[in-house]
């Protein structure tokens, strides 16, 4: 091996480098110090590189040689007879949508030779009006076990309405007429028999009419108003104007709302004499009065903080009187709308009417001292909300206190020459009553087929002056039921308790007059229907009441009829 001069001249620093530093290992980091005399100073240089081959040379004699593969693809069509569908979303099976018409028919006939026929007819022209009607009579010929007298009734009427919808209000027209026919068949037993009985024309009648209108806007101050006139009267000369206005505004102070109601009441009317004195009796009333309510909502707090100031004038009696009741109430949010509790007191001034009287009870006699009730208070409180989304519930208490409330009570039996007087009529008795009262209401809407709701009262009456609350039950309670069995059939009942009741008989032409307390037994009366829909338009009905088959006596001497079964058709279409 050969060493070149370069090679050299590396080796010769290169070993001075690794003295050093032995030597410095050797003295324990002891630096020594000496001189270094450098000849020629270090000039590096790089050598030459090589690359190498990416194939590299193969010097093996028995390196293999690749063979060749030679091959054929053999193709040929296959027959298919599978045709792939289009694919589409999967649809929902939609229920068929409910024709609704706008008219209907309906006519039933059943026991007691009842008749039942109705009519609504609903027009809508152009885009914004509307006219409909309503036609309606229901008569029985009544034949009622024991009763000895006719006992039949009949009841038609005719109601026009008339709207128009308005950009910023509504308002519509509406008219009516009705004609009632009735028996005095109460005769009181075992005092008259029917030699007595067929002396007298027990029957009567009452007619009515009505003109009027509303009117409603939108995002006014003034928010509604309403306007009714009614006549009414009977085929005993008596006769009954009522004339009705009332307006409703609201207006808002520091973003809560006042709601002003103003109202005007005037009733006049007479009767052709009063019951034991021959002379004409008159009456007038005239209410006025304005009732403004300030709103309170407060997440789950509303307060209705209110009075109501009424204005009386009895222009038969030339007398006047101001009344101020409250009218506040108010309700919380317990839970949510689970529980909710609420409570308030109100009251007011009751205009009482013939109409109202006869309407209530058909067998009223046509002399009637006509004054309104001052209703002083009526405090109330209780609880309401849902149990789940199918049932909701109310349970609340009051306590009202009334001057000059009307009560029912049997006429006196003086046998003059009017069919009334048989102790089978009813005139009114006013007195100062007190009333306590716990109602429970359930309400179960368990889809739009089926639905339920039971409702319980319990009154406790106090009068001051009358021996009893005359005719006004102890305990109410009731139940209805509908229920949509499918889309053919349907059907429903309706059940009513009524609890005792208490009223009186006074015979004063005897020579030793009778006064007596009668009490009325508590009935239960039980109405059920189902129906069957044959298409869109046509359905057929049957329906049954009084099923108990109980004879009660809803007023004093007038039972009811017993069993009553009815079936008919409703028939629906356009026009």
């Amino acid at each position: 091996m050969f060493i070149t001069k370069k090679q050299i001249t590396l080796l010769i620093p290169s070993l001075l480098i690794s003295v050093f530093a032995l030597a410095q290992e050797r003295e324990g980091d002891t630096i020594q110090t000496g001189v270094i005399d450098v000849v020629k100073p270090y000039t590096p240089t790089i050598s030459d590189a090589f690359k190498v081959k990416e194939t590299p040379s193969l010097d093996d004699t028995d390196t293999a040689t690749k063979k060749d593969v030679k091959y054929n693809i053999f193709s040929f069509p296959v027959a298919s007879t599978f045709t792939p569908a289009k694919g589409k979303a999967a649809v929902v099976d939609k229920a068929k949508k409910v024709k609704l018409y706008n008219n209907y028919a309906t006519l039933g006939v059943g026991t007691y030779t009842t008749i039942l026929g109705e009519a609504y007819l609903n027009h809508a022209i152009g885009r914004d009006q509307a006219f409909s009607a309503y036609i309606g009579h229901h008569s029985s010929q009544g034949d009622i076990d024991d009763v000895l007298t006719d006992s039949g009734f009949s009841d038609s009427k005719l109601n026009l309405n008339y709207t128009k919808n308005n950009r910023d209000y509504t308002w519509s027209l509406l008219g009516g007429f009705q004609h009632e026919t009735y028996n005095w068949y109460g005769l009181q037993q075992p005092l008259f028999n029917q030699a007595t009985a067929d002396t007298l024309d027990v029957g009567h009648s009452f007619t009515t009419a009505h003109v009027g209108g509303d009117i409603m806007f939108e995002d006014s101050v003034f928010k509604s108003g309403s306007l009714l006139f009614r006549r009414f009267g009977d085929d005993y000369g008596s006769g009954e104007n009522r004339l009705k206005v009332n307006a409703l505004g609201t207006v808002e102070i520091r973003d809560n709302e006042v709601d002003v109601e103003v109202f005007a009441d005037y009733l006049g009317g007479s009767f052709d004499k009063a019951y034991a004195v021959p002379t004409a009796l008159n009456y007038g009333n005239f209410i006025v009065g304005v009732a403004p309510t300030f709103k309170l909502n407060n997440d789950d707090l509303s307060v209705s903080l209110g009075v109501k100031a009424v204005y009386l004038n009895d222009t038969e009696a030339s007398q006047s009187k101001f009344f101020i009741y409250p009218n506040i109430a108010a309700s919380y949010r317990l839970v949510d709308d689970v529980l909710i509790v609420f409570g308030g007191v109100k009251g007011g001034l009751i205009q009482n009417s013939y109409y109202d009287f006869a309407d209530e009870n058909q067998f009223v006699s046509p002399n009637l001292f006509i004054a309104p009730t001052d209703q002083q208070y009526n405090g109330f409180a209780g609880l309401k909300g849902k149990l789940s989304n199918a049932m909701s519930y109310s349970v609340s208490g009051s306590y009202k206190s009334e001057k000059n409330k009307a009560l029912f009570v049997n006429n006196d039996i003086t046998q003059t020459s009017e069919a009334y007087t048989y102790g089978n009529s009813f005139g009114i008795a006013y007195d100062d009553v007190t009333t306590l009262s716990v109602t429970a209401e359930l309400n179960v809407d368990i889809n739009r087929n089926f639905t339920l709701g039971i409702k319980g009262e319990y009154f406790s009456y106090d009068a001051k002056n009358q021996m009893k609350a005359w005719n006004l039950p102890d305990i109410k309670g009731s139940v209805f039921v509908d229920y949509q069995i499918n889309q053919q059939w349907f059907a429903g009942a309706n059940l009513y308790y009524i609890g005792e009741r208490k009223d009186q008989f006074n015979i004063p032409s005897l020579i030793t007059p009778m006064t007596g307390v009668v009490t009325l037994d508590a009935y239960f009366d039980a109405n059920a229907h189902v129906g069957y829909h044959i298409n869109d338009r046509f359905s057929v009905f049957a329906k049954g009441n009084n099923l108990v088959g109980e004879s009660y006596t809803k007023w004093q001497n007038t039972p009811v009829q017993g069993i009553q079964f009815l079936a008919g058709a409703t028939y629906k279409f356009d026009f």
